[in-house]
Formats: structure tokens, sequence, C-alpha cells
């Protein structure tokens, strides 16, 4: 019989750049808060036939401290909030990435639409003046591997080099993606998340007309509103979110501040509509208790969930039957709570930046509150850590990111290591003895 020993994966840089804050800290300051970032649009003009004029934009934002101002015009707008992530997360990381064995480090980041900004500009320039005059580097700006392969040139990443494009799941799979080759000895440090910037006409207008947005013009403060019985759809928003995972004794050895260890990742599909959940929650389901089963996790040692939570009638209902069966009696003991009610869905960053949430809440025992919570749907009965930030010391918490076309990602992370081993013998040949040492 064949042995493989997964290796222990430890989260030692954070870095992110949302509507709450241009960093980590002043994202975690707002959402610990309970402070909004949605907003009126300002990305472009809109007069009264747009049903949506509201979203949560990146304010002031100005990529020059990460990116050369040359380089960056050769870059799209989702491509740059991702680098500005990634440096941020590089610097707490802590390590040289200049030198080093390269090829022990990777990258994977990605996005749910990529380059939308780019595009539409793109496509006026050929209908304005023909195919002569389209910009050359339209392709490189426009394509959803932008940030995976600028991050990598940047900081010098000659291992595994990836970019997940699995709608509003994409975070999720990047993360675990990432988890898995440091887990499995491909890589022993990578950068992990996803970027977004897709507060676009296209991209407002189209979620419009397929009534996914919520249309509270005039109340976009509490327009995202998950759990509520009065919510009406989600509310689109653009940020990046960065990790930097790495094996544990490699990162005890060189002194790296740990802020939490990545415990289990599992993926799902719901096989059943391109846009819509299933609404037995199988695929929620599945995820959730896959993902304990990867980390030997009980359900009842889980104490907070960030849920998937994006405002939507099916998707939250969704969600919360999913989590009452996989926790069965316990899933009144946890709290789940949605950031989204503040931030607004970045659709290919939301799992980046929900992961930052729950390492921040691991850290500090403060969970995020679901703001503009007035009344829960029905039958709901969950702690859903309404308005109000809790003080709670957990022990470990999952993070749920589902996204169009049945795709469905759940995260399990620890505040503290944790030693007991566990041998699972099968038979040699298709399979594999694990020897998991976490």
């Amino acid at each position: 019989m064949r042995t493989i020993t997964l290796r222990r994966v430890a989260v030692t840089g954070l870095g992110a750049i949302t509507d709450l804050g241009h960093d980590v800290s002043s994202t975690w300051k707002g959402m610990s808060e309970g402070r909004s970032g949605i907003g009126p649009i300002t990305a472009f003009e809109q007069n009264d036939e747009w049903t949506v004029r509201f979203a949560g934009e990146v304010g002031d934002f100005d990529s020059s401290h990460a990116v050369d101002p040359r380089e960056a015009k050769r870059m799209d707008r989702a491509c740059l909030l991702g680098l500005v992530a990634a440096e941020e997360a590089a610097r707490d990381c802590g390590l040289d990435f200049q030198n080093g064995d390269h090829g022990r480090r990777g990258v994977a980041i990605g996005s749910g639409i990529g380059g939308i900004i780019t595009i539409e500009i793109g496509y006026g320039k050929l209908l304005e003046t023909g195919p002569r005059k389209i910009n050359p580097f339209t392709v490189p700006k426009l394509m959803v591997n932008a940030c995976a392969g600028n991050v990598s040139i940047k900081h010098r990443l000659q291992g595994t080099n990836i970019a997940t494009a699995t709608a509003c799941a994409t975070g999720g799979h990047a993360i675990g993606s990432a988890f898995q080759s440091i887990q499995r000895g491909d890589a022993d440090v990578m950068f992990a998340g996803g970027t977004e910037a897709a507060v676009s006409r296209l991209c407002i207008g189209a979620f419009s007309t397929m009534k996914a947005l919520s249309t509270r013009n005039d109340d976009p403060i509490h327009a995202s509103r998950p759990f509520d019985v009065d919510r009406d759809g989600f509310v689109l928003a653009e940020g990046a979110a960065v990790v930097v995972l790495e094996e544990l004794e490699h990162a005890k050895a060189r002194g790296a501040k740990i802020h939490a260890e990545v415990l289990g990742y599992a993926s799902s599909g719901d096989a059943f509509h391109i846009a819509a959940p299933d609404e037995s929650g199988v695929g929620a389901r599945n995820a959730m208790t896959w993902a304990l089963k990867d980390a030997e996790v009980s359900p009842e040692r889980v104490g907070y969930i960030n849920a998937h939570g994006t405002s939507t009638p099916l998707g939250d209902a969704a969600e919360v039957h999913a989590v009452k069966e996989v926790f069965g009696d316990h899933a009144t003991s946890l709290a789940m709570s949605s950031t989204k009610s503040m931030t607004g869905h970045a659709l290919g960053a939301a799992g980046g930046i929900e992961t930052i949430a729950v390492v921040k809440a691991l850290e500090t025992g403060v969970l995020p509150p679901t703001t503009n919570l007035e009344r829960a749907d029905e039958g709901f009965g969950l702690d859903f850590v309404a308005n109000e930030a809790q003080d709670r010391q957990v022990e470990v918490a999952i993070n749920n990111s589902f996204g169009f076309g049945g795709h469905n990602v759940s995260l399990v992370l620890g505040r503290h290591v944790h030693e007991e081993l566990l041998h699972v013998p099968v038979e040699d040949g298709a399979q594999v003895g694990v020897n998991l040492q976490r």
C-alpha cells in the first residue's frame, strides 16, 4: 500500500480591497461595525431607463503603490484590484518573494467575469472606428487569468499558476485548489483568492433584466438584506481579496504569524439549473458535508458560518435548508451571518473577501453581523447575528460560496491547529492510503 502524508496548511497573509476599505484593516472594521459600502453608481451615467442605480464600488481607487502606472494602463480594473490585494497579502506574509525556491510558490486567483470593462471599451471602439483601432492589449487585459498571471510575474511565482472561473464560487474554489496544492506537496506557498470589477453597463443591465438585483434605488444602504422576509435580490459589488497559504512547518520555520489554518475543502454541483439553485439545497449540503469530512471535523465543532447569503429569495432559503440538514439540532447553536449585507456581492471575489472575514472572526472573537435583517423569513429560525456583531470565540468556522452553473464550495477553517491522526486503509491500486496529519 502506498501512503501519502497530507500536509497542514496555514494562512499567513491577508490582502483585500472592497467598498468598505482599501485594505484588510478598514474592510474588517467596516464589517464588524455593520457599516454599508453600498451607494449610487458613479462608474457610468444612468437615466430613468435603468431599473438599478446603485452598487458597491471601490471609491478613490489608486493602484500606483502596487503597480507601475505605465504597466497599469495595460491592465483591466479587475486585474488591478487583485494586484493591490495580493501586494498587501505579500507584505502581511513577510516572505521574501524575490529570493528562495520560486518553483515551490504559486498562485490561484480567479474572476467570475474578468475584464468586462475592457470588453465594453473594445467593442465600442470596434463599432466607432473599426478593427484597426482596437487596443493591442485588449486580450491580455480582458482575460480571466490576467490577475493570476500578473501576480505570478510580480512575485516570481514559478510553481502552480491557475485561474478559476466558477461564477460566485470562484474565490472559494481558488483557495481550495491552492490548499490542495500545498496539502499534497506540489507547493509550499500559494497566493489564492478572487477579483472582480463588474460594475459596468453590461453587467448592471444584464443582471437587472434577469431580475437578479435588488431595485431599492431609494434606499441602497438597506437593499442587501439576506434572510429577511423582504429581500428582493442581490447588490452587485466589486473588490478583491487574496490570502497567502503556506505549509505549516514552512511557516513555523521562518517564524511567520499564523492567522488561521485551512482544515478542509470540498466542492459540489447542483446539476439543476444554469442560474437558479436547487431549492432543496442539495449542492450546498454536499459541499458542507464533504468539507467537514475532508477536515475530519464533526458538525458540532463548528461555531460560525459565513453564509453565501446573497439576499435572493431562492438562494437564501436553499442555504438555510442545507445548514439545517447538515447540522441538525446544532444548527440553532451556531451563528451564521452574511457579510454581503454590508459589502454587496462581489461575484468572483466574494469567496476571498468572506474567507478573510472568517479568518478575522476566528482571530478576534468577533462575528460580523447580517445587517438590514428586520424580520427573518418564516421558518428560518437560526442565529443570523442580526444587525450587531457578536463577541463569541469559535474554534472552527465555514465559508460557503455558491455560483451560477450550480457551483458550490465550502471551506473549513480553524483558529487553532490540532494534532489528530487519521489513518484510512484502502487497497493498493486505484485508491491511495492517506495518513492525514493535522
